[in-house]
């Protein structure tokens, strides 16, 4: 398969409004690498880390973005939600580093469960917890005492950004990958799709992969053309 999909990594991430939540970022994971070297390992936890924001608002890429870095150092990650094994309870454990939970707006009882879980073993296996949702911790439709937990440690909202920071963005990623965005195309785009970065990156992911499918150059003609066989046309 020919593609440029971009890391989801730090670097790749267009802070907007978010660069002091990127900081704290780098705070929480400058105490995780700190006290995970603690011989004890119910000194080793961290208090919870929740970000929250707007779908497509980049919660999702944070999460990639920290699960590269804790990996990269070695450590050992478990992920509920969207990415996770079919049992995730069977991956807690002492030589767990970190455990995430995603779409925590979304979870059922079953997942609500193994979260709660995984609260109560990262107490005595010292592995940290990081997680996100749309809301806040107090507005989510989830049992109390996981609801409770995922609002003791720190909670950061993430930003979405502008439209002139999703244009900005949006054309830098098309200029990656060799596809020139005219403005007649941003504004079509702009003005009839979801403006959350992910839904645009990911239009642009299936539009480009179309251009070569068909060996043609970006238009707003092919736009329309794929959008009609896709069944998507607006």
């Amino acid at each position: 398969a020919i593609g440029h999909r971009g890391l989801a990594t730090f670097d790749t991430f267009e802070p907007g409004e978010n660069s002091a939540l990127l900081a704290s970022l780098d705070g929480w994971l400058d105490r995780w690498t700190r006290m995970r070297d603690l011989e004890h390992a119910a000194s080793r936890a961290v208090p919870p880390l929740y970000l929250w924001g707007p779908s497509g608002s980049g919660k999702t890429h944070l999460l990639t973005a920290l699960v590269a870095t804790v990996q990269a150092s070695g450590g050992r990650v478990a992920w509920l939600g969207d990415l996770s094994t079919e049992d995730p309870a069977a991956e807690l454990g002492s030589n767990l580093d970190l455990f995430l939970i995603d779409d925590c707006d979304q979870l059922n009882p079953a997942l609500q469960q193994a979260a709660f879980a995984a609260f109560v073993e990262a107490a005595d296996a010292g592995f940290a917890i990081v997680a996100a949702g749309r809301t806040p911790p107090v507005d989510l439709p989830i049992r109390e005492d996981l609801r409770t937990r995922l609002g003791w440690g720190e909670i950061h909202p993430v930003r979405p950004l502008s439209e002139a920071e999703t244009r900005a963005t949006l054309r830098q990623e098309a200029d990656r990958r060799g596809i020139f965005l005219g403005d007649e195309i941003m504004a079509w785009l702009l003005s009839r799709f979801h403006r959350d970065l992910r839904s645009l990156m990911a239009l642009l992911d299936r539009l480009d992969a179309y251009a070569l499918a068909n060996k043609r150059p970006v238009t707003l003609p092919l736009l329309r053309r794929m959008l009609e066989d896709e069944g998507r046309l607006p």
